[in-house]
């Protein structure tokens, strides 16, 4: 009984090293088509929050589109309508795709 175990264990010692193989593949592969470009995503929008200017158009992350008024280090004032401001969490701000496109044009 005890030569069974011990031959019927033998084979598991052996797969170990493909398994830890697998393992750091899945990271590898994750880390270049998941972490990497959101991590570049991130900066990306960090870079654009630094550089916001006055009566540049943006939209919030509720959808809302406005021109910037005003600019301080936590919040933004945006116009959404003549005479209609709000005060907007700079985070929760995203470049305007269609004023992006009719800059490049």
């Amino acid at each position: 009984m005890n030569l069974l175990t011990v031959l019927l264990q033998a084979p598991a010692a052996g797969g170990g090293s493909m398994m830890w193989i697998m393992l750091i593949a899945m990271f590898v592969i994750m880390y270049f088509f998941m972490i990497r470009p959101q991590n570049k995503k991130q900066k990306e929008i960090a870079n654009f929050r630094k550089s916001l200017q006055v009566n540049q158009n943006v939209i919030t992350a509720g959808g809302i589109h406005g021109t910037i008024k005003e600019i301080t280090d936590d919040y933004i004032v945006l116009e959404i309508a003549s005479n209609v401001k709000i005060k907007i969490d700079k985070n929760s701000i995203f470049a305007d795709a269609s004023a992006a496109s009719n800059q490049s044009k």
